[in-house]
């Protein structure tokens, strides 16, 4: 079986699992697997007046660090942009909309949300 194909399967099993969690904490789904010409965004939901974008990371083990911490600085500058890519699209920017960035983080069986896990500076 062609690895990249399973890797994105595993990968999109794991988006939705994190959509489901986020769905049941309280969270509204907006989109999924958004791409532009700067990045991807896996999730991208609302908490109340609050655009959340999810950056989804699952980690087999912890063997060269979880899954929380591969969300690296030029990771995070993507991410940022990407989303304020997106805002523009809709007439929005960071300047004029509540944003977070949260991480849901998958290492082997255990699973962390971590809400607002880098800010925009």
């Amino acid at each position: 079986m062609d690895e990249r194909i399973s890797s994105r399967a595993v990968g999109t099993n794991y988006e939705i699992l994190a959509r489901n969690y986020l769905e049941r904490v309280g969270l509204v789904f907006v989109a999924a697997n958004v791409t532009l010409r700067c990045g991807e965004i896996d999730l991208i939901m609302r908490d109340h007046q609050t655009w959340v974008f999810v950056e989804v990371r699952f980690r087999r083990r912890a063997t060269f660090g979880d899954a929380a911490t591969s969300v690296t600085y030029a990771k995070r500058k993507r991410l940022l942009q990407t989303a304020a890519v997106w805002l523009a699209r809709y007439g929005a920017s960071f300047d004029t909309s509540s944003c977070r960035f949260d991480v849901f983080a998958i290492t082997g069986h255990r699973t962390e949300w971590l809400p607002d896990a880098f800010g925009m500076h």
